[in-house]
């Protein structure tokens, strides 16, 4: 049995000392994702308390499925924390796009791979909210537009204009980081 296995076979017997290993396991991780849906610590460090919450309250429901699965379902429920939050702080605002086409944003990936991450990541939080949100969701977890707009109520199309737009600001403020720091 892995260590991740045993984990959780021991968070499903609701061993304290199993919980506070998980949460030392993956808070950083978990903590981490929250920052990049909101704008401040504070709000990723009460989102990552009540995911943790909702985590040990639903530990009957996990069935390890293999290495990373552990993992896998905890972040699923600390995006959908993170949109629980997102949506009560603001009505994402959605802007349709004209003709369909996509921007050209004009940036490099070897540009993207010289900002430090901690740049780009915050680069990502200060996005407007509806843009880091749509972007987060399809560019770092994987989500597709459909289930984007049916997570947050709003139309495929806008959840795709939401998301070049939001490439488009970020690549912006890559090309800006990049002009101050040649």
């Amino acid at each position: 049995m892995s260590p991740e296995q045993s984990l959780s076979e021991r968070c499903r017997r609701a061993e304290r000392l199993a919980f506070k290993e998980l949460y030392d396991s993956y808070a950083g991780r978990l903590l981490s994702l929250c920052s990049r849906y909101v704008g401040t610590r504070a709000a990723a460090e009460d989102i990552l308390q009540d995911s943790f919450i909702k985590i040990i309250q639903s530990f009957g429901s996990f069935r390890y499925r293999g290495p990373g699965s552990l993992y896998a379902w905890m972040s699923r429920i600390t995006v959908n924390r993170a949109l629980d939050a997102v949506r009560q702080d603001c009505r994402i605002q959605t802007v349709p796009i004209e003709d369909g086409r996509e921007m050209d944003i004009g940036i490099e990936d070897n540009d993207i791979g010289a900002v430090p991450q901690e740049d780009l990541l915050r680069m990502i939080r200060e996005l407007p909210p509806g843009y880091r949100t749509v972007f987060n969701m399809f560019a770092l977890d994987g989500y597709t537009h459909k289930e984007i707009g049916r997570a947050l109520g709003i139309k495929e199309r806008s959840s795709s204009s939401q998301y070049m737009r939001a490439r488009a600001l970020l690549a912006e403020k890559i090309k800006d980081y990049l002009n101050r720091n040649d």
